[in-house]
């Protein structure tokens, strides 16, 4: 076979072909910039990209030094390189060697410088944003009269709350003069003295949107004393407008439910609190009530009238305690009186007596034991059981004279 060309060959042909080519030794290309990644090895890959189109682009880190700006995905931008062949993938690509960026590329490195001067003027910093107050009576509006995001804003609030008076500065948010008559507007519903105001418009590109970057405007949301909510364009979209304000709303629809307040979880909030209120109070009533009555009866035990009482009982245990005893002890005492009294009366002269005996004594009170204490003549004084005999002595005879009387006999 004639003619046979290694893949190699019919690269190196192609890139050959790319080099010869004056105009794609230096062309200026225009696309969006997309799939940006930084190599390690200091490298730029990227691809650029429009309705039609994409081409892989690379610039290398040596030509870096010309790029003011980072490269993200989303940017429109102009790359002046050569377009050639990368001969071990086969396929053609830009060497960049330049880029600038262009149309809404140059307003997005605008948008970029502004933001980082103001934001090192302080005007973003989170101790100057107000609170946006929860209760409002009044809300004013600064958008176009006609549109979207006006009437988006009327309806949310009106639902929300139909008692918010709504105050509308028809300002002009698009094109030339815009930013000043946002400002206008800023400031005369300051003046006029709402609670609460929206500063915003519907979605469009960076250029529609372009007056809510201007310095002017976002001067006058900072120096406002009235809290403001930006709400421009869609949540994707931001403007310098959005940094500057107290609170950032995605769109104007969400701005209107931040500013005006729900009236219906408004109500069952004031029925919930209600029943929470009412049932704290049965619970502090009921509380009080267990305490009184656990006061109620401390102060029964030591009220001086149960202490009273219980020393009476105290008392009348005492005395049933006393009386029992005494009782006991009487009868005791009985039982031994009359044990005693037995004993004595085995003892008692008196039942010597009355068995027949008597009790002599000298009109003294000497008791007469023997003869040898009785003389004739003596007075003497006889006890027998039932009185006292008076007696004077005779004469005295001893029982042993007596026996010798006897025997003699």
């Amino acid at each position: 076979m004639k003619n046979v060309y290694t893949v190699r060959q019919v690269n190196s042909y192609i890139k050959n072909m790319f080099t010869q080519d004056f105009m794609l030794n230096r062309i200026y290309v225009k696309g969006e910039i997309s799939n940006c990644k930084y190599h390690t090895s200091g490298h730029i890959y990227f691809s650029l990209k429009d309705e039609s189109g994409t081409i892989a682009c690379v610039m290398f880190a040596g030509q870096r030094a010309g790029l003011s700006f980072r490269l993200c995905g989303g940017q429109q931008v102009i790359v002046l390189g050569s377009v050639s062949v990368y001969e071990r993938d086969g396929k053609y690509q830009l060497y960049a060697r330049e880029i600038v960026l262009d149309g809404a590329g140059a307003l997005y490195e605008k948008f970029e410088a502004l933001k980082r001067e103001l934001s090192e003027m302080g005007m973003f910093a989170e101790e100057y944003k107000r609170p946006i107050p929860r209760y409002i009576q009044t809300l004013g509006i600064v958008t176009a009269p006609t549109g979207a995001a006006v009437r988006d804003i009327i309806n949310i609030a009106s639902r929300r709350c139909p008692c918010v008076q709504l105050i509308l500065y028809p300002a002009q948010v698009q094109g030339e003069g815009a930013a000043e008559s946002i400002v206008k507007g800023i400031k005369a519903l300051e003046k006029y003295g709402v609670d609460v105001m929206i500063v915003g418009r519907g979605g469009g590109s960076i250029e529609d949107l372009w007056a809510f970057n201007e310095e002017i405007v976002a001067r006058a949301i900072f120096e406002c004393s009235i809290p403001v909510i930006s709400a421009v364009g869609h949540e994707t979209d931001t403007t310098i407008a959005d940094f500057a304000a107290d609170l950032r709303a995605p769109t104007p629809s969400a701005a209107a439910e931040l500013a005006v307040y729900d009236l219906r979880e408004v109500r069952e909030r004031i029925i919930s609190c209600k029943e929470a209120l009412f049932r704290q109070m049965n619970g502090r009533i009921d509380t009080a009530r267990s305490t009184l009555e656990r006061l109620r009866m401390r102060l029964n035990y030591a009220h001086p009238r149960q202490k009273l009482n219980e020393n009476r009982q105290y008392a009348a245990e005492l005395e049933n305690r006393i009386r029992t005893g005494m009782k006991d002890r009487l009868v005791r005492e009985k039982h031994r009186m009359s044990l005693l009294a037995e004993k004595l009366k085995g003892v008692s002269p008196l039942e010597k007596l009355c068995q027949g005996y008597s009790y002599t004594q000298t009109s003294d009170g000497v008791n007469v034991r023997s003869t040898a204490q009785a003389e004739p003549g003596m007075e003497l004084e006889i006890y027998v059981s039932d009185g006292k005999i008076y007696a004077e002595v005779k004469g005295e005879e001893t029982w042993e004279r007596q026996r010798k009387k006897k025997i003699w006999k």
